[in-house]
């Protein structure tokens, strides 16, 4: 019934290192990590000596990561005449050849945030205005923000303390589960 710790140590220390390194690499990364999402879509109507509609809707950008996004390029199929940038930042309007248009903003730096607001008329819709957000890294990730219910700190202390009970179960049984394969292994061997 001796287990060779020697053989267990070899076969799962490489297993564990991989989980682990990928772990730390994923904290530790120092990457931009562009987000953006949908703030409000809100149409108008105002009566003036004239019924118009009017239409407005705002795009968050968020940059979550350790580094700088460089190179953000807010992609629109139509750029209505009316946006606002805020907070202000310097930015540039680039003609595409396919008739779109792009704000090119040079950087955002690690948790700056900007709102585009955008002014427009029927028949223009929001869906039709935006097309893409990219920087020199790749695209950004868009979210999709629905409101929730937010739960009290102290349900959500308890709901922390249960997952790592879990966590901690099944390391427990995973780890009585190979010595035993093991202890089987070897001493049908």
């Amino acid at each position: 019934m001796n287990i060779n710790w020697s053989v267990f140590a070899t076969i799962t220390a490489p297993i564990l290192a991989l989980f682990i390194g990928a772990a730390l690499n994923r904290m530790i990364e120092r990457k931009p990590k562009l987000i953006y999402y949908l703030g409000q879509v809100s149409a108008f109507r105002l009566s003036t000596p004239q019924q118009f509609d009017l239409f407005t809707h705002s795009i968050v950008i968020v940059n979550n990561g350790k580094r700088s996004a460089n190179g953000v390029r807010i992609g629109h199929n139509i750029l209505p005449d009316n946006f606002n940038i805020y907070p202000s930042v310097s930015y540039e309007i680039e003609t595409l050849s396919s008739g779109g248009k792009d704000i090119k903003i040079p950087a955002l730096v690690p948790g700056e945030q900007i709102t585009i607001s955008y002014l427009y008329f029927p028949p223009l819709t929001w869906d039709k205005i935006n097309s893409s957000i990219k920087h020199d890294d790749g695209f950004a990730k868009r979210l999709y923000v629905l409101p929730t219910p937010q739960f009290p700190k102290w349900m959500i202390r308890i709901l922390k303390f249960f997952v790592w009970l879990g966590i901690i179960a099944f390391i427990y049984i995973a780890f009585e589960l190979i010595s035993r394969f093991i202890k089987v292994v070897f001493l049908a061997g």
